[in-house]
């Protein structure tokens, strides 16, 4: 059996992450792929339960403490149902994963600092798993507010953040992207459908993958 192919979707709060996961997996179902779904913070149920603590928890952390709690549920997720699927051959869509680490408390809350990057650098080296893709969304900050305020949901600690922190995330997003051009594929989504972004996201997936 062919090993699977693990894809991941990243980006600041509100630039259709969320969406695109579930219009692409219908996409690649519908092209005959087997695909499982998930998300960062999250993916396993001990991971479900880091995120609460994460997101939503009244004793906030510190960096170091923060950094290494998304790394405990990321190695969850990893062992206990990434590298189970992809061992399967199926593809693996993913919500967030490790770029996110390195945009939000990298670039966000460390503010480049290298220790912290280095950090962050040696966590992802012992996960032993990289994505074979990732698409970073994005869109202008003012239209990704309006998103979030149209949608209504509760919001979290890193959408309670300061529209400092928030453009420190979209430049190391930028950085990440320019660091690994090889796998960082760019996808504005503000001037077409969700239905369009999905369209010109497949356009680059599919000849990446086996025949069905």
């Amino acid at each position: 059996m062919a090993q699977g192919v693990f894809i991941t979707l990243e980006g600041g709060e509100g630039v259709g992450k969320s969406t695109q996961l579930r219009l692409l997996r219908d996409a690649l179902q519908s092209h005959g792929y087997e695909v499982l779904a998930t998300r960062e913070p999250g993916g396993s149920a001990g991971a479900e339960a880091l995120r609460e603590l994460l997101l939503f928890g009244q004793a906030p952390l510190s960096l170091r403490s923060e950094i290494l709690t998304h790394f405990a549920a990321r190695f969850d997720h990893v062992d206990q149902v990434i590298r189970p699927a992809l061992a399967q051959g199926r593809i693996v869509l993913c919500d967030r994963f490790t770029d996110s680490t390195m945009a939000y408390q990298g670039y966000g809350r460390a503010e480049g600092d290298a220790t912290i990057l280095k950090l962050i650098a040696v966590l992802q080296a012992q996960l032993g798993l990289a994505p074979d893709m990732t698409f970073l969304l994005q869109a202008p900050r003012q239209v990704t507010r309006q998103r979030l305020a149209v949608r209504g949901a509760p919001t979290d600690r890193y959408e309670q953040a300061d529209e400092a922190f928030h453009a420190r995330i979209a430049a190391g997003f930028q950085a990440i992207a320019q660091q690994h051009p090889e796998r960082v594929h760019c996808v504005t989504t503000d001037h077409c459908s969700a239905e369009a972004v999905t369209s010109r996201i497949m356009k680059d997936i599919l000849p990446q993958l086996p025949n069905v």
